[in-house]
Formats: C-alpha cells, sequence, structure tokens
C-alpha cells in the first residue's frame, strides 16, 4: 500500500506521535488491506444510489431489498468518514470519492431540519430524503428530535469533508457551521456547564413528556422542549458534540470541564459501580473531581455503560491522546487492557470486545463491561445479562456491601469494538479478530464482519451497520496511514481542544507494581 502524506504535515498540524505506538508489520498490513476492502464494499450496497446517503443497516446478503429504509445523521457521517477512507487507502479514486460526496452533500443540503439551529432530525428515509415520522418496520409514530451527539457525528464529517477535498470545502463548511451546537448547552447545569440530550419542537413531543423542561430556544422565540437528561459522564460519545461546539465558539472553552469524569467519592454519590479514587484539582476556575475505576490494577476513567465506543469513537477522528499525555494518553490504554482482560480472564468467553450492536438474537442491544462504566444497571457483557457488577462503597457512612458476579453465560462481541483498539494494542486487536473469523463460520461475510456473534452458541447477528462499519474503516485508515483520517478534523479543533487537554491530568494509571 503507497503512504501517503499525512494530512498534519501538509497543513501543519503539531501532532505529536506517541512512541509507544506499535505500527502494523506487513503481513498486519495486507490483513487490514483486505478488512478494509471488504468493509467499503458494505458501504457500496449501504448507499443509495440516487441521493448517496447510506440505510442504518443491510443484511449479510447484501441484497438492496434487505437495506433498512431509514438513516440517522450519525449513518450519514460515517458514510463520508468512509468515503475519505477509501479513497485515501486507495480503495477508489479521487474523482470517484468527490462525486460520491458531492452526491451526499446535495441531499443533506435538501434535508429538512430544525432552521434556527440548523440541526437535522433523528431519522429520514434515505430513498426519498423525507423527515419520518413513522416508523417504516413496524408503523409506529416516530416524533422527530434534534440530537446533540446525532448531529456532533454528522458535524464531524462535514468538516472532515471540507478539509479534505478542496473541491467540496465551501459547501461542507457552510453546512457545518450552519450546526449551532451552543443550544444544547445549558451553563446552570453544573460548574462548567451540560449539553443536553437533545429536543422536540413544542406540540411534536412524546406522551408523558409533560414533565420535561420547556425553554426559549437560544432566545429565538421558539418554544421546544428538552429531554429530562444532560450528558453528564465526559468518557462517553457525546463529548464530540461538546469538542465541535468549543472548536466553532458556541460552547465556553470552560465547558471541556464540566462533565464529569467519575462521580465524586462522597455518600452523596454512593449509588454508582464503585467508590472512585481520586482528588479536585481546578482548570479555568472549574473544580474537577479527578475520579479513576479500579480495574485489577488499572485505574481507568469509566464510561457510563462501560462500552468501547463510548470511549473510543472520539479518538477516530480527535488526537485525544497525543493533545492529553497526562489524560487521554493514560486512560485509553487502561480501557482497552481492562476490556480484554474482562473477556479473556475474568469472564472467559475466549475473546472480547463490547459495545453496543446487533443483538444476534433479533434487534440491537447495548454492550459492555459493566465494572469500568458508571452506570449502576450498566450495560452487560452477556445474553442473559448475568455481568452486572456491584463493587460496593466503603465507607462507613453509607458502606454498601459488594455483590460479585457468580456466573458468566453467553457473551456477545462485536468486531468493531476491537477494530477500535487497534491504536492501542495492535497485537491483541488483529489477534481478536482473526479468531473470530476462524472460529465462527459465515462471521466474516464480503463485506467484512458480521455485527455480533454470541461466542457461546455461534450465533451470528447477520448483518453490516452503517454506524459500526464506519468505525471499523476509520480505524483501519488511521492505522494505514498514521492518523490521515484524524487529521482531517484535528486541524479545525486544535486551537481549541489541545490546550484544554494538554494541561488536565486525570486519575487515571495503575496501582502498583
Amino acid at each position: 500500500m503507497r503512504r501517503i502524506r499525512t494530512i498534519a504535515a501538509t497543513l501543519a498540524i503539531t501532532v505529536a506521535i506517541s512512541p509507544a505506538v506499535t505500527r502494523a508489520a506487513p503481513d498486519d498490513d495486507a490483513t487490514l488491506e483486505r478488512y478494509a476492502a471488504a468493509t467499503w464494499h458494505s458501504f457500496v450496497k449501504l448507499v443509495e444510489p440516487r441521493t448517496g446517503l447510506p440505510a442504518d443497516y443491510i443484511d449479510g446478503d447484501l441484497h438492496q431489498r434487505s437495506r433498512s429504509e431509514f438513516t440517522s445523521p450519525t449513518n450519514i457521517g460515517m458514510y463520508m468518514w468512509a468515503t475519505l477512507s477509501a479513497r485515501d487507502l486507495g480503495l477508489i479514486g479521487a474523482a470517484e470519492a468527490t462525486d460520491r460526496l458531492a452526491k451526499t452533500l446535495r441531499s443533506v443540503d435538501r434535508l429538512e431540519r430544525h432552521e434556527p439551529s440548523g440541526q437535522f432530525y433523528n431519522w429520514y428515509d434515505p430513498a426519498t430524503l423525507a423527515k419520518i415520522t413513522i416508523w417504516p418496520e413496524d408503523g409506529g409514530t416516530v416524533y422527530p428530535f434534534m440530537s446533540s451527539v446525532d448531529n456532533g457525528w454528522l458535524a464531524s464529517a462535514l468538516i472532515m469533508v471540507a478539509n479534505a477535498v478542496p473541491e467540496l470545502h465551501d459547501q461542507a463548511w457552510t453546512l457545518a457551521t450552519s450546526m449551532d451546537f451552543g443550544c444544547y448547552y445549558d451553563p446552570q447545569a453544573k460548574d462548567g456547564g451540560l449539553i443536553r440530550g437533545g429536543f422536540w419542537l413544542e406540540g411534536g413531543t412524546p406522551p408523558n413528556s409533560g414533565g420535561l423542561p420547556r425553554g426559549d430556544y437560544c432566545e429565538m422565540g421558539e418554544n421546544v422542549v428538552y429531554t429530562g437528561h444532560h450528558y453528564g459522564a465526559f468518557n462517553t460519545e457525546p463529548r464530540i458534540a461538546s469538542f465541535i461546539g468549543i472548536a466553532l465558539g458556541q460552547i465556553p472553552a470552560e465547558h471541556y470541564f464540566g462533565p464529569w469524569r467519575t462521580f465524586p467519592d462522597t455518600c452523596d454519590w454512593s449509588w454508582p459501580e464503585q467508590k472512585p479514587v481520586g482528588e479536585w484539582r481546578t482548570y479555568l476556575g472549574i473544580d474537577v473531581f479527578e475520579g479513576a475505576y479500579r480495574y485489577d490494577d488499572q485505574l481507568i476513567v469509566p464510561t457510563w455503560g462501560g462500552s468501547m465506543f463510548e470511549a473510543l469513537m472520539t479518538p477516530l477522528v480527535v488526537p485525544e491522546e497525543d493533545w492529553g499525555p497526562d489524560s487521554w494518553a493514560v486512560t485509553h490504554p487502561l480501557y482497552v487492557e481492562s476490556q480484554i482482560e474482562f473477556g479473556l480472564e475474568e469472564a472467559g468467553y475466549g475473546y472480547w470486545g463490547f459495545s453496543p450492536a446487533s443483538n444476534p438474537a433479533g434487534g440491537y442491544r447495548e454492550y459492555g463491561v459493566d465494572a469500568i462504566g458508571m452506570e449502576p444497571n450498566g450495560y452487560a457483557a452477556d445474553v442473559g445479562r448475568l455481568t452486572h457488577v456491584d463493587y460496593g462503597w466503603d465507607d462507613p457512612n453509607c458502606f454498601r456491601p459488594p455483590v460479585p458476579i457468580t456466573d458468566y453465560g453467553q457473551g456477545v462481541v462485536t468486531p468493531h469494538a476491537a477494530f477500535l483498539a487497534l491504536d492501542f494494542d495492535l497485537e491483541a486487536a488483529l489477534a481478536n479478530l482473526a479468531n473470530l473469523e476462524a472460529d465462527f463460520p459465515g462471521m466474516y461475510g464480503r463485506g467484512g464482519f458480521k455485527d455480533s456473534v454470541n461466542v457461546a452458541t455461534g450465533q451470528i447477528a447477520d448483518r453490516y451497520l452503517a454506524l459500526d462499519q464506519g468505525m471499523v474503516i476509520a480505524a483501519i485508515a488511521n492505522e494505514l496511514l498514521d492518523d490521515q483520517l484524524q487529521g482531517y478534523l484535528a486541524v479545525t479543533l486544535q486551537p481549541s481542544l489541545q490546550p484544554l487537554m494538554a494541561i488536565e491530568q486525570f486519575g487515571a494509571g495503575r496501582t502498583g507494581p
């Protein structure tokens, strides 16, 4: 594979390369190239040719009749990631990539959205571009919703196209900068402020929403209905919306220090998985509890549910580990190590990689390692949800006894989680993927890895998801091309985000020698 100059070098971005990074050997490169080609093939089949928008999923046969009749802003963003990756990897030519992206941008520009904010709705028909109000699979009512995290992923892709394809810069940049993330920001939620999950328009809210907070959207005289929650945990995928809002000047820099690394170690917060280890520090006038969770001898900043994509989807396009040497560079590798240790040693599944994915038995489910998530009823790794852990709370004022896991049943592993680990443990990720391909016939198809497998029964989720395939090909492109894909967003985010990441010290690390 021809190596090409990174965008970091082209645009003179200062991104330090960690000396601990392990490069792929030639045989590993060939394997990753094979995976990338098959994964790109799944996107070719996922996309509606007339509009350039991807479906949410397609079945393992890759037949167009099995494409879903709905898509989301995240899925659209993943297709744009994938097209840039395919171009840079030499799977398609530059002209084809530009044509594909131009068609997608034209369709995105035609989608109905919330005009005051520029935010896109959560579901569209990829064939007609219509906003979905009736769910195509069961006829249920859909209440159109503006999601901060979904719009964050779409905006990331638009900025990347603007920086990576000069012919499309103006159109992509105009779309990206017309999206206002500041109106998700709630400065009253906490010191530093938090972003909301999203909002509906008044009159288009789901049942039983009467108690949800109302507001004058950005003081524009329009009433909206906000979700009842904010995104309070920092090491989760919604941080992409925060990062873009900060970089575009729509959210203040202090917000970076608003979300919880962990909740504090006091009785008021004694309901999560375990009592954290940590101390308070102050950045930009915001007091931050730099907490961490124990898993064996690892001290990691937990996610909400303990899944891989919460922690490691964002660094596919944001060089967190380079910009945050005392924060993200410490916790990301240890988070991967904890996932591996859980799957291979603690649970004894023989495989690892736990992240929301298709359920092999049907539908979609959140999978994770409960011990490294904050949510008490967090994401289980197992079909039977036997893998919920409670480490208890070791404090005489609010003592809670530990409840250990006593049994492990049918673990569900998703390949995209292993691809997310490429940058942090290349050898382990490739070995895990090779085992999944070899041990489960049908797991690897013409579109690459199917979405998940029950490693106890061998039942496979015979489906390709745009979200998960987007993470797969982005991770491969970064590994083979020295983080070039990551650089397309970094050039825009660096001036605002790198200084914030550089000054923080997480409580992550190891507990002993």
